[in-house]
């Protein structure tokens, strides 16, 4: 993942550009970027914050930035910002998302015979400097950022910082997440959101539209379950207030009596205290999580290393558990085996029931419009394996294992269930999960659950 911040002030605008990128650094653990425009052009510094906190890596730099324009990144993949020199000027750019396309558009660059790109990292090219490349391909930024935006398949939003004023681009179908958490301690506030492959330019004196918003939007679902920060809002839902709806509707169709309702900690607790509130039970917390030195325990690439950061975070409090039914609370199940770890965990404090409620369908497809996941195949994915066990093919009648109503995806859930070791096992509806969204289902990216573009 990776988030961007871009500030255009009348005053200086380091100090809110540090704070505000900062703001980010639940979206990635590995390079963090800030760039300022002043007078005598574009300063930046990049830094690897893999083992330290954006803030610790950048509070020395900040005494050497000035500006009123400025843009700032936290990534998880390759250094941003780059500053690009070109026939449309000087710039600074920053993009979030994901290119599945990278090799076509690289090979077609090459074809053009003059194209070289000098950000290699680990063997590959630099996404952000490809996205620089297409802009350059146009006669104007704007012209440039449209075209970017229409050859690019996946996700790709962008920011380019020039002298003339900040450049926002929003990715064609909408998908890219942008956060809004830095803006209530800034004292900001939402004018609007830039719609679907719309494009502005802002200066201190205001907003300039230079492409309207496309018709069609597909706004990744899961922000609202999991990877969006709950002080976050996208299309004016706030996602810790979609996450009570979210919890309420599980509970809604529920029928189990536990002693105790508790979220797998963080995003899990929005969920249980939706869930908690609808039915009327006891919220606690079974679960305390360390966070101080572990990252998120999806961005490592290697499953062990993984586990042992979901493990080392989560500390049991066995006064909480012991002799009691829970009933927890989580965002989803990807791989299933952090969880099925943290069940069996419960079990050896003395839980008596360990009930899961998961937030969101199973998940059968793999994403391919951002990079949340760090799985590398759909095998990975809980759901897909039960079918796999149950058919032997794993893609084999997959439509009846979408349907809650069927008897394919009841034994599909039994087979989960008996793997994580649960008293029970009950995922939310889609249908739930986009009333709780408030969003039409047209204009929702729910491909990870429902196969459909």
């Amino acid at each position: 993942m990776g988030g961007f911040f871009g500030v255009v002030s009348k005053q200086d605008c380091v100090t809110d550009l540090f704070y505000g990128t900062d703001y980010h650094s639940h979206l990635g653990t590995r390079r963090g970027g800030l760039a300022t425009c002043n007078g005598a052009g574009i300063v930046r510094f990049i830094h690897d914050i893999t083992n330290a906190q954006f803030r610790s890596k950048f509070e020395h730099d900040i005494d050497r930035l000035s500006g009123q324009l400025g843009i700032g990144v936290i990534s998880d993949t390759e250094d941003q910002p780059l500053i690009i020199g070109s026939h449309l000027g000087d710039y600074a750019i920053v993009t979030v998302g994901v290119i599945k396309n990278m090799e076509e558009l690289t090979r077609r660059a090459y074809a053009q015979g003059s194209i070289h790109f000098s950000e290699m990292s680990g063997g590959g090219i630099n996404a952000t400097e490809l996205v620089a490349m297409l802009i350059n391909q146009a006669a104007t930024l704007a012209a440039g950022l449209r075209h970017a935006q229409e050859v690019i398949e996946g996700s790709c939003s962008i920011l380019l910082l020039t002298p003339q004023g900040l450049y926002a681009a929003r990715d064609r179908l909408g998908r890219t997440p942008i956060e809004s958490c830095a803006f209530p301690n800034l004292d900001y506030e939402v004018d609007r959101y830039l719609g679907p492959g719309e494009i502005v330019r802002l200066t201190a004196e205001g907003v300039e539209l230079l492409a309207a918003p496309g018709p069609q939007m597909r706004i990744c679902a899961f922000l609202w379950v999991y990877y969006g920060y709950p002080a976050s809002s996208y299309e004016g839902i706030n996602v810790e207030h979609c996450r009570y709806r979210c919890g309420a509707a599980l509970a809604r169709r529920d029928h189990v009596k536990p002693d105790l309702v508790a979220g797998i900690p963080d995003s899990g607790t929005g969920h249980a205290l939706g869930y908690a509130h609808a039915a009327r039970l006891p919220l606690a917390r079974p679960f305390v999580k360390y966070t101080p030195t572990w990252p998120r325990s999806f961005m490592p690439q290697d499953q062990t290393v993984r586990d042992l950061v979901a493990r080392m975070k989560l500390i049991p409090i066995r006064e909480l558990i012991k002799g009691r039914k829970l009933l927890f609370c989580e965002d989803s199940i990807v791989r299933g085996t952090q969880l099925k770890d943290t069940v069996r965990r419960l079990f050896d404090a003395g839980a008596c029931e360990v009930h899961m409620r998961p937030a969101c369908p199973p998940l059968l497809f793999g994403c391919k419009f951002l990079n949340f996941s760090r799985s590398r195949s759909e095998l990975d994915l809980a759901g897909r394996r039960a079918v796999k066990q149950l058919e032997g093919d794993d893609r084999k009648d997959l439509e009846l294992y979408k349907n809650p109503d069927t008897p394919q995806y009841a034994a599909m859930l039994e087979v989960i269930r008996q793997e994580l070791g649960l008293t029970t096992l009950q995922y939310q509806r889609l249908d739930d999960l986009v009333e709780a969204i408030g969003l039409p289902r047209e204009k929702l990216c729910t491909y990870c659950w429902s196969g459909e573009e």
